[in-house]
């Protein structure tokens, strides 16, 4: 299924070497999740404290690489413990990997249009929480992208699965030269790990 052809450049290129045995096992659930649910609907929120940095890229990332592999059941969503606001770096680096990125408002907690094809909807960004009604109230994966999340929610009301998969956080680059880099790093191995997941699925 066709990316903008920058965004399909970028997943062509993507390396698996660095995925450990250990990684792989951390991944096995979702992938599990994913084939055991594949002809019906499968519904996976990632969750993280602020929703604003990895628990979108994961959703961002898992969306188009799941459009890529032609999986048209798989619905992906992020929540946070509590809202803040989608962090303008993370749009900046989707933006600089290829994705089609629009901000429809501003405010405390912009909302943004993240579109990875045109042949299909956009991603709607912005920062809530993870019982909010955009987001599906059962039947999903609970994919819990930082440590602080994993412990503060040991039950994720109305999950199916709950799965940790924890990222480390780009945000201790925020303001620093290496700020950018970081960014584009932890995209790039949410979207390797992404990939692995959804080229398993038959």
């Amino acid at each position: 299924m066709a990316l903008f052809p920058k965004l399909e450049e970028f997943v062509s290129n993507l390396h698996l070497d660095f995925l450990t045995e250990e990684r792989k096992l951390t991944l096995q659930p979702l992938v599990d999740f994913v084939q055991q649910n594949v002809n019906e609907e499968v519904r996976i929120n990632f969750i993280c404290t602020h929703n604003s940095r990895r628990s979108h890229l994961s959703q961002i990332w898992a969306q188009t690489l799941a459009h890529h592999f032609g999986l048209k059941n798989v619905q992906c969503y992020s929540g946070g413990t509590e809202a803040t606001a989608l962090y303008p770096m993370v749009a900046e680096t989707l933006r600089s990997t290829g994705f089609e990125v629009q901000t429809l408002s501003e405010g405390n907690n912009p909302v943004y249009y993240i579109k990875y094809s045109d042949s299909t909807h956009p991603v709607i960004g912005f920062s809530k929480k993870l019982d909010h009604g955009f987001n599906p109230g059962s039947g999903f994966a609970a994919v819990m992208t930082c440590d602080s999340a994993n412990e503060a929610c040991p039950f994720v009301p109305g999950a199916k699965k709950r799965i940790p998969i924890t990222y480390e956080d780009p945000k201790v680059f925020d303001g620093t030269p290496q700020q950018a880099e970081k960014y584009n790093e932890r995209s790039r191995q949410i979207a390797s790990e992404m990939y692995y997941v959804f080229s398993l699925i038959q």
